[in-house]
């Protein structure tokens, strides 16, 4: 016989839960999804102790005290989830917030989103944009709850950029002025010439930036740059470049079109974000190159944050763009990792597991899965000596972190199960921590 440990069993998704960490849970009678695999195991049973995932098999011997057990049911144990272009404290803050409310203000939004986006079944998070140590630190704390954490720190960006949040009122800069609004908040921040570019790259390092963001090109919802309009030159990105090289990490840029993406890639950049506007000759200098595309489902489809006026018709071009970047990126098998870049939306949040599931309209379920966990884990994993949480995530795996979900269903045939995580995750343990668990004891 097996003791088990009590355990209250329902938490609604959207609370905040009290997390329940036990020595040793064992998972029995579940289906794995690795990570990586075109299909679901056969039944197994899964071991965790403190924080990894310790045993996988049919036969797993385990103390008659002090092991918590959950009985699966013959349900689909997973990795957790990662969003690999998130904004952690700013997906959920409506601009005029960002612009207008305390520091205090934003960061207790931020970490009841947090709660929210770990509730989601996200598990990890890589932070393209925003004020985010303290948040991390919080988590990482059990201060609150919510994924694990690679912040970026504030968007670097030229004057006029797609970071540069100034009102026409702020131009020109007066020398000595003080900073902007969206600089003192560190939403982005603007430089100018190597130097600058340099100094920020560095003040970003220090406060606990995994890597770096650039803007290397307009953006949609930028108000002064259009959407063909490059940013920066070579020499700017390879003052980032060096000095992400120098911290042992790399520098990820905001890209849509041909001449931003091979202007990044030439100074040594590593990561695109986006990328809807490539073209061959692009998608070939990034396959040879061996840099990643980091992109997501833009389409006009029920989930897209309609823009208005001029960036409407910026809007339209990304998401026009959309299928030809994902099936260049297939032809020439291009490293791609997957985000939802949700900005200033607190209405769009709820559906970031819903996001993933649209790009089945490019990739099999089975690949879409795969991206979300394995390839967003590798693609985290460019942080080299800066990465926070060094060990193996994204699998099941002996050996990796116990970042897990067990899911009511296969999502390799309906993967419409992670768009409703609330119902169908039943169980979200992320470093080994059961934060949701709606399954009774056996």
């Amino acid at each position: 016989m097996v003791s088990v440990t009590t355990y209250s069993a329902v938490i609604p998704a959207s609370s905040n839960p009290t997390p329940a960490q036990h020595n040793s849970v064992l998972f029995k009678n579940v289906r794995v999804f690795d990570g990586k695999s075109k299909q679901l195991s056969q039944p197994v049973n899964v071991l965790v102790e403190a924080n990894i995932i310790r045993k996988i098999g049919t036969q797993i011997h385990v103390p008659l005290h002090g092991v918590y057990i959950i009985d699966g049911q013959n349900k689909t144990l997973m990795p957790g989830l990662i969003d690999a272009h998130w904004h952690a404290m700013l997906a959920a803050l409506p601009a005029n917030k960002m612009m207008m409310a305390e520091v205090a203000d934003i960061n207790f939004l931020a970490a009841q989103e947090a709660n929210n986006t770990l509730m989601r079944g996200f598990t990890s998070v890589r932070d393209l944009g925003g004020p985010v140590f303290a948040l991390k630190r919080a988590i990482d704390n059990k201060i609150v709850n919510g994924p694990r954490i690679w912040p970026s720190g504030a968007i670097i960006s030229q004057s006029g950029g797609h970071a540069d949040f100034r009102m026409p009122y702020d131009v020109p800069a007066a020398q000595g002025s003080g900073l902007s609004r969206g600089e003192a908040v560190g939403g982005g921040i603007i430089a100018d010439g190597e130097v600058e570019v340099l100094k920020r790259s560095r003040e970003q390092l220090m406060l606990g930036a995994t890597q770096l963001k650039l803007a290397a090109g307009g953006g949609v919802s930028s108000n002064y740059d259009p959407i063909d309009v490059a940013q920066y030159t070579e020499a700017e990105f390879k003052a980032a470049v060096s000095a992400a090289k120098n911290w042992g990490t790399y520098v990820s840029v905001h890209a849509y079109t041909p001449q931003s993406i091979q202007t990044a890639l030439k100074a040594g950049v590593q990561v695109i974000e986006h990328g809807q506007l490539m073209d061959e000759t692009t998608a070939k200098m990034m396959a040879e190159k061996g840099a990643w595309l980091s992109s997501q489902a833009f389409i006009d489809n029920e989930f897209a944050n309609p823009q208005t006026g001029a960036n409407r018709e910026k809007q339209k071009m990304v998401q026009a763009g959309t299928d030809k970047s994902f099936a260049l990126a297939q032809k020439y098998k291009l490293k791609v990792a997957w985000g939802t870049d949700i900005l200033f939306n607190p209405a769009a949040t709820k559906n970031q597991g819903a996001l993933l599931a649209t790009m089945t309209r490019w990739y099999q379920p089975a690949a879409v899965l795969r991206m979300a966990t394995h390839d967003n884990a590798e693609l985290l994993q460019l942080s080299g000596e800066r990465n926070p949480y060094p060990g193996k995530i994204g699998v099941i795996e002996e050996g990796a972190f116990a970042d897990i979900l067990l899911v009511d269903g296969n999502p390799i045939e309906n993967i419409q199960l992670i768009a409703n995580p609330q119902q169908n995750f039943v169980v979200i343990m992320k470093d080994g921590v059961i934060y949701k668990n709606l399954l009774q004891a056996p």
